[in-house]
């Protein structure tokens, strides 16, 4: 008998005797209408005009489809992204027979304040937007039609310090089962006995309803669905608990992912009226203060990243084929442990990782009290916890993936103890943690980015267990290389030490003037693993490998993610964090093959950086790596060997080294295993782009989510090289029966509207395309289009323009395509020259073309060519302004309240502006992560005001708490004579929220805070 696991999205059997029905779980996903900003108590009443909402299937991210818009409500944190309130409808039907049983609904995932009603019966608020939820709708159902109604509330912001989903952004799921069922969640399955003769299996339920006469029955699955064992008994209890053996059990780890499968079954004779498979797993993890992690009885070390749900091209409106692409891209490059940061995600997440073997540490809470101005912690915490925690424990406890509880991240609070006890009640099988949360409450210790000082590493004397949380903290823009180390607040004492790859800076492009920098951060991150906090991922990756006690770490982070904008990168034009192995679009940076040479067993090899500089002197210097797991590596420029070296273990050794004097042509690296070729990979100079290499992979369909796909384009010029400045844009035009998603290039200062455009512009050669399949999708095709060439002209002017046509689902037979051009910047529909092959323009030039099929236009472009376009080319002294200065935060990238506002009508403002206040009363709030430890920093806040006599006192608040008031003299103008205002202020390790707040006599002009 082959037993297939259940999920969440899976229809079971039906039997025609209602009156005995399994449990029918029904995905209730599509079809539901939707209406953002429109906030009416009617849209609550059993029958609303709907007539002008918006069709959709859930999952649904309405903030990611809006997009990032300049003073957008998720400030920094949240990416300049916006909340609001959106309401949804649907309608389902129900049969009559099923009014006599009880009827769940279920969902995944909400963010936040949901209220939920049943034909215009109200069921109650959910206010956390990371946790599960459902009502009984039983009583209030009836034959026929029926509606949900689900109002979702985000017009408090920011509620949380990253970006955030809004919507129903998880599956929504009906629950018919008989009146006497086994309760949501209650299935609890223990493994306290586990050795290589047996195993024994304590299994734990709760049953709602009359259970007299009727019996209980557990049968154990094998991992190739052979049926094990099994007990039935009658029921004499409604919490009955059973206990199994197996015999020789096959463990569960990352190596080796094996899933049992348990039946659980309430049965009145013969006939099944509930119904539950769980999976489940055999492993045994022990804590130790000396040696650290120990699974199956081996000492293992975690090497894991922390990953933001919303982490990747869909928002946080994850499918579950997305989502498996996702984990398992993430687990290729070597991860066995994963921390979904800093909230629980639906649990499709770890069905995937019990199936593909990742470990996780499952946390529930960034704070226990406010840290966002408006988040959980602040709005609903102190009456919310033990509900969410229960919810939360409960419902994760079943999986194997999970080996440890983390209750919140770089908080602080009394409550812990009570939670850590709370949380054992629920579940006495694991272990409690946090990031750097009350460490001397919970069973292992847990660090956020303290543990990448050399002093923490070589003085710290641990009492408990100890996991670094966080770490490290890196940062790689794919495609760009510095050779000069970058410290994100500049070089901080106790660090290991990082040295320059060369002496001088020998790369000079950036993504904007750092003239127009609004601060030092707005810089783009080196991908030679030399921009960083405090130490480099090699160096972490030594350390904890060869510290016994150090269980190992969770890097921050798998993929980039949208938000903490400001944190790192200074704010707009950056709208997202660029701390991943992985950008946005799921293209893979040097770092991710870093981790693979020194994480995974198969032959592997990648070199960096690319070979084609074209405006590098020649002879320059470069440094050439090479990540392999090979014994050695033999480096060929021009067929010329420049020797072999072998991957170290030393950090800096990690990786083959060789600095190779630049110049034109084909670098090869081959990989030598016991003296044979194993992997060889190479990079031949290209010249400027004139073709477009585009790949389709499929994600298929699975638990009633349809097949996605992803669609890549490349740059490459006429000999196939890839051009790795490609910056064109790239324009869809899909027909048929595939929507998009978004497209992504992972370009952390793109504006272009990921959902709305029909284009993206390449980001260093590379952008993808994310679709998904209609229902009952048949045939599909998708034009693509680009005007490729060199932005600035620099390498050549020639001009090629490229189209292609993809058929998906059923081939359909090319068509002859008509593709017209214009050089002048009028219509090419009207005055367009047919295009026939490159051609060449001029400085300036802004090139439109058409492409028509059978006489209709498919395709709409348009390319600006010039000087100044695309990215910076500079020198070495183009950035010079920028050295040793400290942190500057515009004020207008603050929280701004009451009469604080932003504006430009002045002169000589740093950044997009300041804030004034025009005689009303307000504040402004900024946040800053400090990398050190506590303490005292000088600060500076950039004013102006002509006020004669007037001192506009303002009180000074750090992290909630008053420091002082300040007063500020009059510059001498409104328009540009700005001053500063100095004081000293102490910040904690980690977030701080630093707050200038007016005391009745307004205020001045607020230009900027700077921490020096």
């Amino acid at each position: 008998m082959q037993i297939k696991k259940i999920t969440s999205l899976t229809v079971l059997v039906v039997f025609l005797n209602f009156s005995y029905a399994q449990r029918i779980i029904k995905n209730v996903n599509n079809n539901w209408h939707f209406i953002l900003d429109e906030d009416k108590p009617s849209f609550s009443k059993e029958n609303v005009d709907i007539s002008s909402w918006k069709n959709l299937n859930i999952p649904h991210d309405w903030s990611f489809e809006k997009g990032v818009r300049t003073g957008g409500d998720q400030g920094q944190g949240g990416g300049y992204h916006d909340g609001g309130i959106g309401w949804y409808r649907k309608q389902f039907n129900v049969k009559k027979e099923s009014l006599s049983n009880i009827t769940y609904i279920n969902f995944d995932g909400v963010y936040m304040n949901s209220k939920v009603w049943v034909n215009g019966n109200y069921l109650g608020k959910r206010p956390y937007g990371y946790i599960s939820f459902r009502y009984d709708i039983s009583k209030y159902l009836k034959p026929g039609k029926n509606t949900i109604a689900v109002r979702v509330d985000n017009s408090l912001e920011p509620s949380a310090r990253w970006y955030h989903p809004c919507g129903i952004y998880a599956p929504v799921k009906l629950v018919e089962v008989n009146q006497t069922h086994f309760k949501p969640n209650s299935i609890f399955i223990k493994t306290p006995i586990i050795s290589e003769e047996k195993a024994m299996v304590i299994i734990d339920a709760e049953i709602n309803g009359k259970f007299k006469g009727l019996k209980y029955e557990v049968k154990l699955f094998s991992p190739d669905g052979k049926q094990l064992t099994n007990n039935c008994e009658k029921l004499k209890v409604s919490n009955p608990t059973y206990q199994l053996e197996i015999k020789s059990p096959e463990l569960w780890n990352p190596e080796t992912p094996r899933l049992y499968t348990a039946v659980t079954q309430i049965l009145d004779g013969k006939k099944i009226i509930d119904k539950i498979e769980t999976t489940f797993g055999f492993k045994t993890v022990e804590w130790k203060t000396d040696t650290g992690f120990w699974l199956n009885g081996k000492n293992v070390k975690l090497k894991g990243v922390c990953e933001h749900w919303e982490g990747g091209p869909v928002g946080g409106a994850w499918t579950k084929p997305m989502l498996r692409w996702k984990l398992q891209s993430l687990k290729d490059m070597g991860i066995n442990a994963i921390r979904p940061s800093h909230n629980p995600t639906p649990p499709m997440f770890y069905d995937i990782c019990d199936e593909i073997g990742l470990l996780v540490m499952d946390e529930i809470f960034d704070g226990w009290h406010k840290k966002a101005p408006q988040d959980y912690g602040k709005q609903a915490f102190d009456a919310w916890w033990k509900r969410d925690v229960k919810e939360w424990i409960t419902r994760d406890r079943n999986h194997p993936s999970i080996f440890v509880w983390s209750l919140g991240n770089e908080t602080h609070s009394d409550v812990a103890p009570e939670m850590v006890k709370f949380g054992k009640n629920l579940d006495p099988t694991r272990l409690f943690t946090s990031g750097a949360g009350n460490p001397e409450d919970m069973d292992i210790q847990g660090v956020n980015g303290g543990s990448e000082t050399k002093s923490f590493i070589e003085n710290n004397t641990l009492t408990k267990p100890f996991i670094s949380t966080e770490a490290p903290h890196t940062w790689q823009t794919r495609g760009y290389y510095r050779t000069q180390t970058w410290w994100r607040d500049n070089e901080l004492p106790g660090t290991f030490e990082l040295p320059n790859l060369t002496d001088k800076e020998i790369f000079f492009y950036e993504g904007i003037n750092p003239k127009d920098w609004r601060n030092r951060k707005q810089r783009f991150n080196s991908s030679y693993d030399n921009a960083t906090v405090r130490v480099s991922a090699r160096k972490y990756w030594e350390v904890m490998r060869d510290t016994p006690w150090h269980s190992g770490h969770f890097r921050w982070t798998g993929f980039d993610y949208y938000g903490e904008a400001g944190l790192v990168h200074g704010g707009l034009p950056f709208n997202l964090f660029m701390g991943g192995a992985l950008d946005v679009a799921g293209f893979k940076k040097d770092l991710y093959y870093f981790y693979k040479s020194q994480w995974t067993q198969e032959p592997m090899i990648h070199m960096l950086p690319h070979w084609s500089h074209p405006r590098m002197k020649k002879g320059t210097i470069i440094p050439v790596w090479v990540y392999s797991n090979a014994d050695e590596v033999e480096l060929f420029l021009n067929g010329k060997s420049f020797g072999k070296d072998k991957p170290g273990t030393i950090w800096n050794e990690m990786q083959c080294e060789w600095m190779v004097p630049y110049q034109e042509g084909t670098i090869e690296a081959i990989a030598y295993i016991g003296g044979k070729e194993v992997k060889r990979t190479s990079f031949t100079t290209s010249k400027q782009p004139s073709k477009l290499n585009n790949t389709l992979k499929k994600l298929n369909s699975e638990d009633g989510f349809v097949a996605n796909y992803i669609l890549t384009s490349e740059s490459l010029d006429k000999n196939d090289n890839f051009y790795p400045y490609g910056e064109n844009k790239v324009y869809y035009n899909i027909q048929g029966d595939l929507e998009k998603i978004s497209i992504e290039n992972g370009n952390p200062i793109d504006p272009t509207s990921r959902t709305k455009t029909n284009y993206r512009s390449l980001f260093f050669g590379k952008s993808r395309l994310f679709l998904k399949e209609k229902e009952k999708a048949a045939k599909a095709t998708i034009f693509t289009g680009v005007i490729l060439g060199d932005k600035s002209l620099y390498t050549s002017n020639d001009i090629t323009i490229y189209v292609g046509q993809i058929s998906i689902l059923k081939k359909a037979n090319p068509s002859d395509l008509e593709i017209k051009y214009t050089v002048d910047g009028s219509n090419p529909e009207i005055t367009g020259k047919s295009y026939k092959g490159a051609f060449k323009v001029s400085d300036g030039t802004t090139v439109k073309a058409i492409v028509k099929q059978n006489g209709e236009v498919v395709l709409k472009m348009s390319e600006k060519f010039g000087k100044t376009e695309g990215l910076f080319w500079g020198d070495e002294h183009s950035a010079d302004m920028w050295i040793g200065r400290g942190v500057n935060i515009s004020a207008e990238d603050g929280l701004l309240e009451g009469g604080a506002k932003a504006d430009k009508k002045a002169r000589r403002y740093k950044g997009t502006g300041f804030v004034r206040f025009d005689g009303n009363e307000g504040a402004i709030t900024w946040y800053q992560e400090n990398d050190g430890e506590q303490g005292d920093y000088s600060i500076r806040l950039r004013y102006m005001h002509n006020n004669e006599g007037k001192l506009h006192p303002m009180k000074l608040y750090v992290n909630d708490e008053y420091i002082r008031t300040l007063d500020f003299k009059p510059t001498g103008g409104w328009e540009k004579e700005w001053k500063f205002v100095p004081t000293i202020i102490t910040l904690k390790a980690g977030a701080n929220n630093i707050k200038l707040e007016t005391t009745g006599q307004s205020g001045p002009f607020i230009d900027e805070l700077f921490i020096d």
